[in-house]
């Protein structure tokens, strides 16, 4: 479980009355623990994940991306909930989207998801369909980077999703100023003050962030 942010017999609680995932996701994080070792914590969550295939479902987006793809957990909730469209995901890594690939066959989703290999901003810089949900989960430096861009290309009423901007809960501990904890705060105040959207931190597994562009200027 990632719930740095309540105790765990609540956080137990919320998880056993929630739907769980599914052997196929199930087998998809053992795979990931097996094959990652020690990056194994850069997956989602199994609430998340469920969470992400509901928000998906209620967005109805024609057009989604997802910038961190990893292994393929959130990739495949994610397109699991389109009714149609497509997830364009991007990620640096062949051998760990290659876990992915097969996973995205298994769950007869292959079809629903692109994969654009190399580095996410210049990739992004030269995409040009209107998006209508992303999730980023990606090198948290650069967060505004990509968020900049992200939220240039999103429609009016889209929706973004950021993960792990609670950052353990070091964000709001005055006494952690290491550089990836202030990094992250800057982020979240970036985004708090942007006039262009309105958004809410969720407090769920290290924080997950919805930002909805603003249909008319605030």
């Amino acid at each position: 479980m990632k719930a740095f942010l309540l105790d765990q017999a609540m956080a137990r609680y919320i998880l056993d009355h929630s739907t769980p995932p599914d052997p196929l996701l199930e087998e998809l994080a053992a795979e990931t623990v097996a094959a990652t070792g020690d990056h194994a914590g850069m997956q989602i969550s199994a609430d998340q994940g469920t969470l992400l295939t509901m928000i998906t479902q209620l967005v109805a987006p024609e057009v989604a991306v997802e910038v961190g793809t990893f292994t393929g957990y959130s990739s495949l909730c994610i397109a699991r909930g389109l009714s149609g469209g497509t997830l364009h995901c991007f990620d640096v890594s062949e051998e760990w989207t290659a876990v992915a690939r097969r996973y995205w066959e298994k769950g007869g989703v292959a079809d629903r998801v692109t994969l654009t290999l190399g580095p996410a901003l210049e990739s992004l810089r030269d995409f040009t369909e209107p998006i209508d949900l992303a999730f980023l989960d990606a090198d948290k430096p650069r967060y505004p980077a990509y968020y900049e861009l992200l939220v240039g290309k999103l429609r009016p009423g889209g929706l973004i999703m950021v993960d792990n901007t609670l950052w353990s809960g070091h964000v709001a501990d005055p006494g952690k100023n290491d550089p990836a904890t202030v990094n992250m705060r800057e982020f979240n105040a970036l985004v708090r003050e942007d006039p262009r959207v309105t958004v809410v931190i969720l407090p769920v597994a290290d924080g997950l962030t919805l930002i909805r562009k603003r249909v008319t200027p605030a």
